[in-house]
């Protein structure tokens, strides 16, 4: 497939190469060394994370504005936030994902280690083949951007969270346990074990293999969301491996004050509307960079302060004291 090669050859192999050993040296320092004994992850060392990645990815955003120009900085940036925002929806998911297998916290560190490794391979395959493809087919950047902003008015939607996914019906689930002899207990960070000298998957396995099915399905959000930013192949796929990688962090540090942003679900609904507007309308009017950096960290901005700032309503407010 020429444009797929294009896009890959459109930057220097040792770009490519320097940016893969640092992340994988940074992934060997966090499993190898850091989370060596499992345990569980407490707010304090998710927040230091959380900063940790973010100021990478700050610091490679320089790095690309020092090296290919101010534009390319900011496509950087905007991806970089567009899939920090599509990130917590995936939160949402992991809280539902471990309650319902009743994984203990000290081993959900393991599952999303390899999982998020797992979506790194997936969205790096999704985003160049979608250069590639858009390189060849133009139109289907208006296709992508009709599904963004259908998906971001069914998000805006209120729904019942606890029915949109439900673990037990996974069909990767089903194939893999017709296959494959699992056990239905946990066997502690284990994800497989020899029981009657034959190897049985964990539970924890199965936990894994819902994780990363069902980030599929946010990589068919992510794709077009980061593509409408740039058609970059090396600032797409980096911008949104930095905001996978930080995913765990931001896991760790929301999963018990979820209920505290009750806006954001919104803000990502009315990004995601907004991008896919303006794929739509490319053809006539030139949205800039700079313009949709703003509106995704005003959103995002406000989102937040609306949820700190705007108090809920008491859940009996309805109901009279007798």
């Amino acid at each position: 497939m020429l444009p797929l090669f294009a896009a890959i050859t459109a930057i220097p192999l040792w770009a490519w190469g320097a940016f893969f050993l640092f992340i994988t040296a940074m992934l060997a320092l966090d499993l190898g060394v850091l989370q060596r004994d499992s345990h569980e992850i407490k707010m304090r060392e998710a927040l230091a994370w959380c900063a940790v990645w973010g100021a990478l990815a700050i610091a490679f955003s320089g790095l690309v504005w020092r090296w290919r120009g101010g534009e390319a900085g900011q496509q950087f940036l905007a991806a970089y936030l567009i899939e920090l925002c599509l990130s917590v929806d995936n939160v949402f998911v992991f809280i539902l994902i471990f309650a319902f297998f009743k994984v203990e916290p000290r081993y959900q560190h393991r599952v999303l280690f390899w999982g998020i490794i797992g979506a790194v391979l997936t969205r790096g395959a999704f985003i160049l083949v979608g250069v590639g493809v858009i390189a060849r087919f133009h139109w289907v950047l208006y296709l992508f951007g009709a599904f963004l902003v259908y998906t971001g008015i069914k998000l805006a939607r209120p729904t019942d969270g606890e029915n949109e996914i439900d673990p037990g019906k996974n069909a990767a689930v089903r194939l893999f346990r017709r296959h494959f002899p699992v056990s239905d207990q946990f066997h502690g960070q284990k994800f497989f074990v020899e029981i009657e000298g034959r190897h049985v998957a964990t539970l924890l396995f199965i936990v894994l293999l819902v994780v990363e099915t069902t980030d599929v399905v946010f990589a068919v959000d992510s794709l077009p969301a980061v593509l409408a930013i740039t058609k970059n192949g090396f600032i797409a796929l980096t911008s949104n491996i930095f905001a996978i990688l930080g995913l765990r962090s931001l896991y760790f540090a929301l999963s018990g004050i979820m209920q505290l942003f009750r806006f954001l679900k919104i803000g990502l609904a009315v990004i995601l509307v907004f991008i896919g507007l303006k794929m739509l309308a490319e053809p006539w009017i030139e949205i800039s960079t700079t313009t949709s950096l703003g509106v995704i960290g005003g959103v995002l901005t406000t989102a937040v302060l609306m949820s700190v700032l705007i108090t809920p309503p008491p859940a009996n407010s309805g109901s009279k004291s007798p």
